[in-house]
């Protein structure tokens, strides 16, 4: 049987779909036997890397020729044929809207926490992080979707020692789930976060971050404490950083870090995408090493190469820019 899945840009809400993969350019699998260029995993794998992918909410038509095809997401009508390509029977289905987990049904659980370190483990889902007076690590989640042929949305939360496990899964024929987890973290906790197809957001923290998206952007907002940022699809952003040391890569999206306050080191890679880097005013010098294979570079803070303050930016395909603000 051979199968074709064809992937739309969706609305870039901040939610994460699972199920059937996600991505944001057209995009095409072969399944039972050969995978074709950007091929997703099926039922909730990771988009591989393909130039100008968007990482999150999308929408995909998939097609089996011989056996049946399916139209999935807000989908009105399946039709089945027969292997010499004969209509059997055409299926009315209402109610299978899109999902939109913002608007589900909330479930709350904590966690207790031994320590200062926290390993969340997240497939399928936005995970929205916060420092907060609390004790325990406490999450809300919302799951909403639908599945033809198959089963789901599972969701499961566990915590093993310091790791926090928050995976959705779908497996269907068809299918359009999203989940959204947010966390309440102790503060004085550091964090460190591995994503499997999701965005990844963090806000106010002035402890440790370390975050990573094998599927999804990466944000850091209002945060004060040393910062490792990864996705090895999606865009990485930061806004109201003063963090000392700021390390952030992207193998497939841009990066563009808001700093506020003087760092000893930033440190950043993009393989495919621009990198923009804000630093705060100031007469403070840098020692700069910034470079593009193919892109422009600007760099307008004042230099010196034997500055305590490094600042390291690379781009394989994109400009490169350094710059004040203020």
């Amino acid at each position: 049987m051979r199968e074709q899945r064809t992937w739309h840009g969706g609305s870039g809400r901040k939610r994460a779909r699972s199920g059937t993969g996600t991505g944001g350019i057209p995009t095409t699998e072969t399944v039972g036997g050969r995978i074709g260029p950007g091929a997703a995993r099926p039922y909730g794998g990771n988009t591989a890397k393909t130039r100008g992918a968007r990482p999150v909410h999308a929408r995909w038509t998939r097609t089996i020729w011989g056996t049946i095809t399916v139209a999935a997401r807000r989908i009105r009508t399946r039709t089945f044929l027969a292997p010499g390509g004969a209509l059997l029977v055409a299926l009315a289905v209402s109610g299978c809207g899109g999902a939109d987990a913002s608007d589900a049904p909330a479930e709350k659980k904590s966690f207790a926490l031994d320590g200062k370190t926290l390993t969340i483990e997240a497939g399928n889902s936005v995970v929205d992080l916060v420092p907060a007076d609390v004790k325990s690590v406490e999450v809300t989640r919302r799951v909403d979707g639908w599945v033809f042929a198959g089963s789901g949305p599972d969701a499961s939360w566990k915590m093993t020692d310091d790791t926090l496990s928050l995976k959705v899964r779908c497996r269907a024929i068809a299918s359009d789930c999203e989940a959204l987890h947010e966390v309440k973290v102790p503060r004085g906790v550091a964090v460190t976060v591995h994503g499997d197809n999701g965005e990844i957001v963090a806000t106010g923290f002035d402890t440790g971050l370390k975050l990573r998206s094998d599927n999804g952007s990466v944000t850091v907002r209002d945060s004060g404490g040393p910062v490792d940022l990864e996705s090895d699809n999606g865009k990485i952003t930061t806004a109201g950083l003063s963090a000392r040391t700021v390390a952030a890569k992207s193998n497939n999206g841009s990066v563009h870090l808001g700093i506020t306050a003087v760092p000893d080191t930033v440190d950043t890679v993009s393989d495919n995408g621009r990198i923009v880097i804000d630093l705060p005013a100031s007469k403070t010098s840098y020692a700069v090493t910034a470079t593009s294979d193919n892109g422009d570079v600007d760099v307008d803070v004042p230099t010196d190469k034997s500055s305590a303050h490094v600042v390291n930016a690379r781009s394989d395909n994109g400009k490169v820019t350094v710059r004040s603000t203020g």
